[in-house]
């Protein structure tokens, strides 16, 4: 991992990770493509991701993975351990803020929120070589100068709302902070001491850990988590799914969240888009 990264500035696409994905057998390891305005970008569970023009941080980071350990790839990673890419990401983010006196958490798996309100959002795409990873496409959605909002939006956030009034960025030197920071904690993901440790750091700084909150089981609908609507409501409406309080308490070791359903006494498990969060 000899070199760091390369920053390709565009000022407009559809999608950072679309334009990953279409170059992406040109493109080298650790580039990172940044677009000052996106037209079709896209966050989890098939939502759009909308974003004013210059004011925010929209950018693709491509890690492609080698089984030789050259330098112009990174070492081979087992598709079991992808969840360590997510967490490395939300970590690194965590770091970014902290920085700038933004205290933040992870909401489950990599949504970053800053006093109850997200402030940036994560859409990681892996490609698999048989029981390896080949490349992680990983699409970063950061609210920098932005303060106001789509009034449909449940909670939006950002740096600069965060740190209160006449507060404003350099969005590339911005950029150039945060890849620094994540270029320094990749290789951690490489080795089982680093992931331990990762993943140590990860749940002290999870959104809602060990606090009583309410959730929404989307695998209780009849065609499952297909049907739910959103990850985050204000309120319930009546076939939104089974509502129930609860106590985040674990990762898997596959990613998964535990929680501790307070009404069968369990600890129960929920993949990506089974579980919903009610503010």
């Amino acid at each position: 991992m000899a070199k760091k990264h390369d920053i390709i500035w565009y000022d407009r696409l559809d999608s950072t990770n679309e334009e990953a994905k279409r170059h992406i057998s040109d493109i080298d390891n650790l580039s990172v493509l940044s677009a000052l305005e996106q037209t079709a970008g896209r966050g989890q569970r098939g939502n759009t991701w909308s974003s004013k023009a210059g004011e925010n941080l929209l950018f693709s980071i491509v890690l492609k993975y080698s089984n030789d350990g050259t330098d112009a790839q990174l070492p081979s990673l087992d598709a079991k351990r992808q969840s360590a890419v997510s967490e490395l990401t939300a970590l690194a983010l965590i770091e970014f803020l902290s920085r700038h006196q933004i205290s933040a958490q992870i909401k489950w798996p990599n949504d970053i929120y800053s006093c109850d309100r997200k402030i940036c959002g994560v859409l990681i795409e892996n490609s698999l070589n048989g029981k390896s990873l080949s490349y992680s496409i990983i699409g970063i959605g950061l609210n920098v100068n932005q303060r106001n909002f789509d009034v449909n939006l449940p909670n939006p956030g950002s740096m600069a709302l965060s740190s209160g009034p006449g507060s404003t960025y350099d969005i590339k030197e911005c950029l150039e902070e945060f890849m620094s920071i994540f270029t320094d904690m990749l290789p951690d993901i490489f080795t089982d001491e680093g992931r331990k440790y990762i993943r140590e750091r990860y749940l002290k700084n999870l959104w809602r850990k060990d606090r009583t909150a309410q959730f929404i089981d989307y695998t209780s609908l009849p065609s499952g988590h297909l049907d739910g609507p959103s990850n985050i409501k204000k309120d319930m409406s009546p076939d939104s799914g089974r509502r129930f309080t609860g106590i985040i308490r674990d990762i898997s070791l596959s990613g998964n969240i535990l929680i501790e359903d307070h009404e069968s006494r369990e600890i129960r498990e929920f993949g990506f888009k089974e579980i919903g969060y009610i503010l």
